[in-house]
């Protein structure tokens, strides 16, 4: 028996396997045998003069456009990818420290699944490794998202057919068609969830002469964004500043109005979700008629998306039961079934 093994049996009850949806906008952390301890915005509250981590998470959230100029709030991690990697190692660190159960665990050696995105490069993995390995694994595997978000949605994966995830997140819509537990085709395109607020706040400046803030537009796009041209309209009031008087307005906006703000980014989903049955081999594809498309991820919760992509391809579309948790539950399954999946990972 190895000493990280005997380390492993005799402080097994100090120690705990965890499972980690690294996004571009939420982190969620699944502790083995508590299930999904913590859900929190992936942002890290910076003080720039001594560098130092203020807050992570929810608390450095709020912090996003009010803090005093030696503050910055921003997100480690664009695009799905890691753009800071001091940063994200912190806010790992910081998300564990707050997973834990009590004073002894995770001071032992425990062993990490991170889901990925599918696109990123060799680069990147070992900058996700490297921050796992920082933050005390014995043992880190990487899964990617579409895959970790399919076993989350217990599609059955392992059986030869066809099965087709499409995971939007906050940087990145992965789509991919998955049989006898390996990728078949997938497409990755840096198109998703923050794409949409940005669409949202370019439009307020070019409609309205308004800037507005991400949270704001992020908002507004919760509330009353939808997706297909004949959804419920709705309302509600955009606040913002003044582009050519710098003054407090406020403006009234409807469905209509951000669902054209966003139209150019759904239709890059939309293309993206075409190329990937256009590329499938047609055994799977007709699997795929029978089985329908699963969204997954907190962009498949924007209204009617599912209807938009059901009448643009012709395949039924549904959303997973908890598209939100998707990838973290795969995950969960991925460590409590290692022999089962672990070809799956990527050490």
């Amino acid at each position: 028996m190895g000493m990280m093994d005997w380390i492993s049996g005799a402080f097994g009850s100090l120690s705990a396997d965890i499972g980690i949806d690294l996004g571009t906008a939420n982190t969620l952390v699944y502790v083995k045998g508590r299930g999904i301890v913590l859900r929190e915005p992936s942002v890290v509250a910076i003080d720039i003069t001594t560098d130092q981590v203020l807050a992570v998470g929810e608390e450095a959230k709020n912090m996003i456009g009010k803090t005093p100029s030696r503050v910055v709030a921003m997100r480690p991690l664009k695009d799905g990818v890691i753009a800071d990697w001091e940063k994200t190692e912190a806010m790992l660190r910081e998300f564990i420290r707050k997973a834990k159960q009590d004073r002894g665990l995770f001071q032992f050696p425990h062993r990490v699944v991170i889901g990925i995105p599918s696109g990123i490069t060799a680069v990147e993995r070992k900058a996700v490794r490297d921050a796992a390995i920082r933050t005390g694994a014995r043992e880190e595997g990487l899964i990617e998202e579409p895959m970790a978000a399919a076993i989350g949605c217990n599609l059955p994966i392992e059986e030869a057919g066809g099965n087709m995830i499409v995971d939007i997140g906050g940087g990145t819509t992965e789509v991919a068609v998955i049989s006898l537990g390996g990728v078949v085709v997938s497409q990755s395109i840096r198109t998703a969830g923050d794409e949409l607020d940005r669409s949202i706040i370019e439009y307020a400046r070019r409609r309205f002469n308004l800037i507005i803030g991400e949270r704001t537009a992020e908002r507004i796009k919760i509330s009353i964004g939808a997706a297909y041209a004949q959804s419920e309209v709705l309302t509600t009031e955009m606040r913002g500043m003044d582009q050519v008087t710098g003054l407090p307005k406020v403006v009234e906006v409807s469905t209509e109005d951000i669902r054209e703000a966003m139209s150019e980014k759904i239709d890059g989903i939309l293309r993206c979700v075409r190329y990937t049955l256009e590329e499938c081999p047609p055994e799977l594809a007709a699997d795929i008629i029978d089985q329908g498309i699963v969204l997954a991820g907190g962009g498949a919760l924007l209204r009617d998306l599912d209807i938009l992509i059901s009448k643009d391809t012709g395949i039924v579309t549904r959303v997973a039961e908890d598209p939100l948790s998707a990838v973290v539950l795969g995950t969960m399954k991925v460590l409590e079934n290692l022999d089962q999946y672990k070809h799956m990972l990527s050490m």
